[in-house]
């Protein structure tokens, strides 16, 4: 996806099977094509986001944030003191000590990003709490979780979820905050795209689905299959 020309990959550690050491590898790759990764981390916990961080990555997607607390606790895990509660370490992004450590701390609670996701109604009904949170860069917006918590699983771009998105994106503008959604297919980005969201996330697997499936329709009929 690097050498693709994508500015960064989103690492799936809440869906996927990745534990640190392979997100460790995965975070290499990335790096050999300057290509910034984040990580999609399933558990709001410090030490288990601290590992992550740890190992390089450049910042986090966290889900299932449902109010003030939850957005606080990943800042928390992300960001050292006086931003943060992460606790000290010189690993691979500072380079193992070779860089000033007070150099290293200034340096990642500067440039690390930090992403809160709203995907459930209590998330909406408390947006604006998780909205304020201090030193978060920006609020995605679920809508896969969405569309199944309205009950419509799978309707990602009817009405109720574009509306709750919109309405949502309009909030988390106003605050100063970036938004982000997903956009599957290059429809769903432009949809986006043209509302204002400028950080959309899509999905490798669909790509190589949508890739196989032109290859197939190309070559059936000429081979006769």
């Amino acid at each position: 996806m690097g050498w693709m020309g994508f500015d960064f990959v989103v690492i799936d550690c809440e869906h996927g099977p990745m534990d640190y050491e392979t997100a460790e590898h995965m975070i290499r790759a990335a790096e050999l094509s300057e290509t910034t990764a984040i990580l999609r981390i399933g558990l709001n916990e410090q030490q288990h986001i601290q590992r992550y961080m740890d190992a390089g990555a450049a910042g986090v997607m966290i889900p299932l944030i449902n109010n003030a607390a939850d957005g606080k606790a990943v800042v928390d895990a992300v960001k050292y003191p006086p931003m943060g509660k992460r606790g000290a370490f010189a690993g691979r992004n500072a380079r193992f000590g070779l860089q000033d450590m007070a150099e290293y701390i200034k340096e990642s609670n500067e440039e690390t990003f930090v992403s809160l996701q709203i995907e459930t109604p209590e998330g909406i009904e408390n947006a604006e709490e998780i909205i304020a949170t201090e030193n978060a860069d920006a609020i995605f917006l679920g809508p896969g979780d969405l569309s199944v918590n309205f009950g419509i699983p799978g309707q990602t771009m009817s009405d109720q979820v574009v509306d709750s998105i919109q309405d949502l994106h309009e909030r988390i503008t106003a605050s100063g905050k970036h938004t982000g959604t997903l956009g599957v297919t290059v429809e769903e980005t432009l949809f986006w795209h043209e509302r204002g969201i400028k950080w959309i996330v899509s999905s490798a697997p669909k790509f190589m689905q949508a890739g196989a499936a032109d290859y197939l329709a190309g070559v059936r009929d000429p081979l006769g299959l």
